[in-house]
């Protein structure tokens, strides 16, 4: 007897997202989550580029601020600053916006089921395991993994998981200081290929936060002593402190078998420069809907790889392109990006970017620079030969 048309595991935002679009076409759709509270702990920077009021909906009631530009640091404090008139980014509430998004799908007709941690999948028969002593098995027809980087359905695929740690501080300024429109962005070797973050909500409340390959106890240290060495945050009260994953872009991950397809994180569907990944999330929850419904409609799990096609089609040259840039930074050493960055500035480059560039899309305004010739002058030469083969892809 089959259960439900669709089993969802995990109620993050996107599983919640993927939930509603298909309980609104009228299908019986489970949503299994083990956490007792969606949203907690928090474990997101909470940035989201402003193209998301295209993507999904996101009320007013969420956003707590709203970006137009940032501050680029060097290791010696060396400043870009890039902005545009407009709004570019959101920062949200994103514990009340996972919920509501849940809420919505609840709303159209998906069942959730909290605390419900599964332990096993089936991708073939759809069969899906309780992680609890009953050890209940669910059956659906179709299985979704949208549990992060975690994802048991992922595992189940016989897929990896590499991920990179991530770490961040709620902190109070001792004094209004902040500017809310700007996030400031701390590049070093130390951290590499992650960067330390400055997120404002208000002119004295900013989350401060950075991912790199290093433990939990060492991210808080290096957030620690970035806090008591640099003057912009010395005697900053840390308020709370969050940790979580940040799963690496994966070419090779398999996240359609036979009835069974991943999203989101758990299909590593994350910017390799920045490790966000929620806007893309979004719309490949409406690629996997769009299978789904049309594999249930001719009973043929074959028609689910349409789900794979669609993203790679509108992300995978974008992606790959960032997978470079992001190799190619890895390897510049403390004075090699302090001389980059006096040499962007010298050149102009706070306008080039500022006018070609995007949080969520890079490949633009790399080609621009490569184009003017300004990659050649601030990178080491082999490692521009690099950079410039990119050229041919765009």
């Amino acid at each position: 007897m089959v259960d439900y048309d669709v089993l969802v595991v995990g109620a993050g935002p996107v599983g919640s997202t993927f939930a509603n679009y298909m309980a609104e076409e009228g299908y019986k759709v489970g949503v299994l989550e083990k956490k007792k509270n969606i949203g907690l702990p928090l474990q997101c920077a909470g940035l989201l580029g402003a193209k998301i009021t295209k993507i999904n909906d996101l009320p007013d009631e969420f956003i707590i601020n709203k970006v137009r530009g940032a501050y680029l640091h060097s290791p010696s404090d060396h400043i870009l600053k890039v902005s545009k008139k407009e709004t570019q980014a959101y920062v949200i509430d994103r514990v009340g916006y996972d919920n509501y998004l849940s809420q919505k799908a609840q709303d159209a007709g998906a069942e959730i089921l909290l605390q419900h941690k599964v332990s096993d999948v089936d991708t073939s028969s759809c069969k899906v395991k309780m992680a609890n002593k009953s050890g209940k098995v669910l059956q659906s027809k179709i299985v979704a993994g949208c549990g992060g980087h975690s994802s048991v359905v992922s595992t189940a695929m016989n897929n990896s998981r590499n991920s990179v740690n991530a770490a961040q501080f709620l902190i109070k300024m001792k004094n209004n200081t902040l500017e809310t429109d700007f996030v400031d962005v701390y590049v070093d070797e130390q951290i590499s290929p992650g960067f330390i973050w400055s997120i404002p909500l208000s002119t004295s409340i900013s989350r401060l936060g950075l991912f790199g390959h290093h433990d939990y106890k060492k991210l808080n240290n290096i957030l620690n002593n970035f806090i008591n060495s640099n003057d912009k945050f010395q005697k900053a009260k840390v308020i709370n402190k969050y940790h979580g994953k940040i799963p690496l872009f994966d070419l090779n991950k398999k996240i359609v078998e036979n009835r069974a397809i991943i999203i989101g994180d758990a299909a590593s569907q994350v910017k390799p420069t920045t490790g966000g990944g929620l806007l893309i999330g979004f719309e490949c929850a409406k690629f996997a809907a769009e299978a789904v419904i049309e594999s249930l409609e001719n009973d043929d799990p074959q028609l689910l790889k349409n789900y794979e096609t669609s993203y790679k089609n509108k992300f995978l040259k974008e992606l790959k392109n960032q997978l470079e840039v992001q190799k190619t930074f890895q390897e510049l050493k403390n004075q090699e990006l302090d001389n980059m960055f006096l040499k962007l500035k010298e050149k102009g480059a706070e306008d080039l970017i500022s006018s070609y560039g995007d949080m969520d899309s890079q490949s633009l305004l790399v080609k621009e620079m490569i184009k003017r010739g300004i990659l050649f002058s601030v990178l080491p030469q082999l490692l521009y030969r690099r950079m410039s083969r990119l050229w041919n892809s765009f």
